[in-house]
């Protein structure tokens, strides 16, 4: 990580600048330059190249961590299932026997293990009302290019773009509960089984956060992404709070999820 001795942020901007590519052929040719002679330029551009490495390093790990939890949910659903089926095949067997017995225990396996999604991506999309991120007025591009950048690749639909630009920032070039919400909604919109379950403790974090004004915003995303991924009960108690609150910009589009039916129990 970067040495505590070494402050990066008086040339901040440069470093971004020049590693982003942003500089014409002169002002890189004198920003090299200026790397030879200036003692403290050369010390923060080592700094910055490793904390960037660094930063690189976590979110690659943070990603294979993620598909590993998205792995174990899989396999403790596939576990319930199992035993779900036992204790019907153990109804079914007081009830029923002979011929009638086979044939239902048949049909109750395929029934169970037949590949169903209650929220198909077709029905998911049809009812999803997704974030329309930050406006440019509010981003200030001369001001935050890194932030300009994940917001013009997330509008693009270049998702892992978006979200590794966004974590280059600094934490201090926007609000915390906006970084964590942009975090969750970049992750949220691969709709990848392991990106979406990597969503929920970013929205979850800023859901539970009273005083911000992304709170409501990030309930609702949570639900859908509770919803997406088959998590029925949290889908539909999350969507009820937020069809609930007269303040949530979401509130119609929860409504009309819950009004339609289509979250329902396997």
């Amino acid at each position: 990580m970067t040495p505590p001795t070494v402050d990066i942020r008086p040339y901040l901007e440069e470093l971004e600048r020049f590693a982003d590519g942003q500089l014409n052929a002169a002002e890189q040719e004198a920003f090299e330059v200026r790397l030879e002679q200036d003692a403290g330029l050369y010390q923060a551009y080592q700094a910055y190249e490793q904390l960037t490495a660094d930063l690189r390093w976590v979110a690659g790990h943070e990603t294979l961590f993620q598909r590993l939890l998205a792995l174990d949910l899989r396999l403790d659903q596939r576990q319930e299932a199992l035993q779900r089926i036992r204790r019907r095949v153990r109804r079914v067997q007081r009830q029923w026997a002979g011929a009638a017995l086979v044939g239902a225990l048949l049909l109750l396996a395929v029934w169970w293990f037949w590949p169903a999604a209650p929220a198909t991506e077709a029905t998911w999309t049809r009812y999803y009302v997704p974030e329309a991120g930050l406006t440019d007025a509010v981003v200030r591009e001369n001001q935050r290019p890194l932030l300009a950048e994940a917001m013009r690749q997330y509008r693009d639909g270049h998702y892992t773009p978006a979200l590794y630009a966004l974590r280059r920032m600094p934490s201090n070039t926007i609000g915390q509960d906006t970084l964590t919400y942009y975090n969750g909604i970049f992750l949220l919109s691969q709709q990848e089984p392991a990106q979406i379950l990597a969503s929920q403790p970013f929205l979850r974090r800023v859901a539970m956060q009273s005083g911000s004004a992304l709170a409501g915003r990030a309930r609702y995303h949570l639900g859908m992404a509770y919803w997406r991924n088959q998590q029925i009960t949290a889908a539909r108690n999350t969507l009820r709070a937020v069809a609930n609150d007269t303040r949530n910009p979401y509130q119609d589009a929860a409504r009309q999820v819950l009004r339609s039916g289509v979250i329902k129990d396997k």
